[in-house]
C-alpha cells in the first residue's frame, strides 16, 4: 500500500485533497497546522507515491519543493500550481524523482465542481526518470477520481497555456470591456445597448464575447503576468490601472 500527500491546503489544494482522498489514501500538509486533516495512525509509515504541490509560486518555490522532497521522500511529484515557464524543467534537472506538471483550471468559489468538469492536462519532461510509471499512476488516480485526463507533449507547453491561453486571455477580454465602457461613457451612450449590436454575431460566430467591464482584482490574472517575461502582455495591467482611475471619477 502507498499514500499520496497534498501540500498546500488552500483554494486548489483542499479540493484536490477532497477529490483524491475518496479513492486513494491521501493526507494533507500545510504550514498552517490547523488546516491539516487528521490522518489514520495505521497509514503513518506508508510509502509516499506522489507529493501533490499546490502552493503559490514564489522565488523560493524550487527550493521549497526540493526541501519537501527530502522531507517526505516521495516516488514522484505532481505540480498543480500556476508556475513560471521552465520551472518543471529546472526542477527535474535537480531531482531524481519524476516531476509531472498538471495545470489547474477552475474558479476558486466552485473549484471542486470545476475540477470534475474540466479535463486535467498533464505533461512530463522526456528526461524524467520512471516517466512511464509516473504518467500511468497519475492517469489512473485521475480516472478513479472521475476526472478526465490528457497528456500533452511537454511541461513548457502547459506552463505557457495556463498563463497565455487562460488567465491572460481572460484579462485581455476584460480589458476590451473596460476600454469599450470608457468609450461609451466618453460619448454618453449606454454600454449594454452599444454591445447589443454584437449579440447576433456572438450567437452565430462565437467570436464577439461581451464581458462585464469590471476592475481585475484577485490573485490570478494580474499576478500571473509576473510569471512570464513578455512585454506584450504588460498592457493588460496598464489598461486595468487606467480603468481603476476611470472608476474613481
Amino acid at each position: 500500500m502507498q499514500k499520496d500527500i497534498v501540500v498546500g491546503l488552500g483554494e486548489i489544494g483542499f479540493p484536490l485533497y477532497k477529490l483524491f482522498s475518496k479513492s486513494f489514501i491521501t493526507e494533507g500538509f500545510d504550514i498552517n497546522s490547523k488546516l491539516i486533516p487528521k490522518s489514520l495512525k495505521k497509514n503513518k509509515l506508508l510509502p509516499i507515491r506522489f507529493l501533490h504541490i499546490s502552493i503559490p509560486f514564489s522565488k523560493k518555490f524550487n527550493s521549497d519543493i526540493i526541501r519537501l522532497v527530502k522531507k517526505f521522500e516521495p516516488k514522484g511529484i505532481v505540480i498543480h500550481s500556476t508556475i513560471k515557464p521552465t520551472t518543471t524543467f529546472n526542477l527535474q534537472k535537480k531531482l531524481s524523482v519524476p516531476v509531472i506538471y498538471s495545470a489547474t483550471r477552475g474558479v476558486h468559489k466552485r473549484m471542486l465542481s470545476d475540477m470534475k468538469r474540466y479535463t486535467k492536462f498533464f505533461a512530463i519532461e522526456d528526461m524524467a526518470p520512471n516517466k512511464k510509471w509516473a504518467c500511468k499512476e497519475f492517469a489512473k488516480l485521475l480516472k478513479i477520481s472521475n476526472i478526465k485526463s490528457k497528456q500533452i507533449s511537454s511541461p513548457i507547453t502547459l506552463e505557457l497555456a495556463k498563463i497565455v491561453c487562460d488567465t491572460s486571455y481572460y484579462g485581455w477580454l476584460i480589458n476590451y470591456a473596460q476600454m469599450s465602457k470608457m468609450i461609451a461613457e466618453k460619448y454618453d451612450v449606454d454600454y449594454d445597448e452599444m454591445w447589443s449590436f454584437s449579440d447576433e454575431i456572438q450567437k452565430f460566430l462565437g467570436n464577439r464575447p461581451k464581458m462585464f467591464p469590471g476592475f481585475i482584482g484577485g490573485h490570478c490574472v494580474i499576478p500571473n503576468l509576473q510569471l512570464i517575461d513578455e512585454h506584450s502582455l504588460d498592457s493588460i495591467n496598464k489598461i486595468n490601472n487606467m480603468f481603476k482611475k476611470f472608476l474613481k471619477k
